[in-house]
């Protein structure tokens, strides 16, 4: 009998072998095509993506088409559309309508930001970013004299930054970018171009900046394309991950991998005070107050110098256009209130309607944004002033112009300690 039952056992063992291999083959095999169908969707969505957000050829080819046509003119046209010196290079664009790309022009490099006219399967959402005409470039018309032109100006800066900044020095600085050969006279394609750029915050933040040291150099336009000096390293700290790697790592992780990749303290807190002087800077400056709207490291860089450098001026945008835009704003709670990701104000719930003043300021939002990067690796003699300083700064609530005396003097303390620590090293 136990002959027959190891005979039994023996017969079965290459039919269970069998069916042990089968599973196993239909596992490899599902999860096979699992891995081949996520890896496709994976490249279609990264392609999609691209090829939606990278449109490139479009935008020269329809600047180009209205510059031929002498529609348009500025200076940076004869070498995208006759010299092919100025060319597009890797796509950095984060939204179909604004594109944005790396380039050269020349010996120089810089980074290329054209206004897309239509915008397919996207939503915009809410944008404080005048919309686009159906025609950009319409106005002025035919006939429009330089003076009237210069009415034109004079009160669209008027509604955009208010009347409180010095509104005719702003329009000379503008008919002085847009006269770029300069001969003394402003043609009609030329002011058609200067018009369409001064519909974009972005733009109009350049030329008002254009002489402060935390701005890039505005190096040319054509049309509503126009080329910026490339910021040699950003963001202010950190380091990109693929998305798929990003899913996997913990907050605490990433923002300790974040201190890593870092300058060593002093240029940290020279990049630091830039970043306080660019708060100085848009904060009732000559032409006009603005509000800094999303002030996060990757709007930021830095170049050789360790001098801070705005990347993107979209989210700093006029005081004047942001309190216009909250009065209209209807809203139910305060997140109703809130534009970009650092400017909020408060919801008056008797009339559902946004208030129009920030509750945190400028300097507040920067302090924030400061805080682990400058107190990581801070000497230890001034680690606890540091720190108190920052965290009175980080506690300031209403507009600055509330607290003005207040706002000046955290500024100011700051600005002292950090320099009064740096001043004696080379990297000052």
């Amino acid at each position: 009998m136990a002959r027959g039952l190891f005979s039994w056992v023996w017969l079965r063992k290459p039919i269970y072998i069998q069916a042990r291999f089968s599973y196993l083959h239909m596992k490899y095999l599902f999860f096979s095509w699992l891995a081949v169908f996520v890896g496709s969707w994976v490249v279609y969505v990264e392609y999609s993506s691209y090829s939606e957000l990278c449109r490139g050829h479009e935008c020269k080819n329809s600047i180009c088409d209205k510059y031929r046509k002498g529609v348009i003119d500025g200076s940076a046209c004869r070498s995208l559309c006759e010299k092919d010196t100025l060319y597009l290079g890797k796509c950095l664009s984060a939204k179909p309508n604004n594109q944005v790309y790396s380039g050269g022009w020349g010996d120089l490099e810089g980074v290329i930001k054209c206004q897309m006219e239509e915008v397919p399967h996207y939503n915009l959402g809410a944008e404080m970013e005048h919309r686009k005409e159906a025609s950009p470039f319409n106005k002025p018309t035919k006939g429009t004299s330089v003076e009237k032109f210069k009415e034109m100006v004079l009160s669209h800066l008027k509604t955009k930054v208010g009347e409180q900044a010095n509104l005719p020095d702003l329009v000379s600085l503008v008919f002085s970018v847009a006269d770029y050969n300069k001969d003394g006279l402003i043609s009609l394609p030329e002011a058609r171009s200067m018009w369409a750029l001064l519909q974009l915050n972005e733009f109009l933040l350049a030329i008002v900046l254009q002489d402060r040291e935390h701005t890039p150099r505005l190096l040319g336009f054509c049309g509503d394309m126009y080329v910026m000096e490339k910021v040699p390293y950003a963001p202010l700290y950190g380091i990109s991950l693929p998305w798929v790697v990003e899913l996997w790592i913990p907050a605490g992780v990433r923002r300790s991998m974040d201190q890593w990749f870092t300058p060593s303290w002093p240029r940290k807190a020279k990049i630091s005070i830039g970043l306080l002087e660019l708060v100085e800077d848009v904060f009732h400056g000559t032409f006009g107050s603005f509000l800094m709207c999303d002030v996060s490291a990757d709007g930021f860089g830095y170049n050789d110098r360790h001098d801070l450098k705005v990347m993107d001026t979209r989210h700093i945008v006029p005081e004047a256009t942001f309190q216009k835009a909250m009065r209209e704003r209807r809203c139910d709670t305060e997140e109703d209130c809130l534009y970009g990701a650092d400017c909020r104000t408060s919801c008056d719930l008797t009339k559902h309607r946004c208030t129009p003043e920030v509750t945190q300021p400028n300097l507040a939002k920067a302090c924030g944004a400061l805080k682990d990067y400058l107190l990581n690796g801070a000497p230890s003699d001034i680690q606890e002033e540091l720190e108190k300083q920052l965290y009175a700064c980080i506690a300031l609530k209403g507009s600055a112009e509330q607290m003005e005396m207040e706002h000046s003097l955290i500024l100011n303390n700051l600005k002292s300690l950090l320099w009064k620590k740096i001043s004696h090293t080379k990297d000052s």
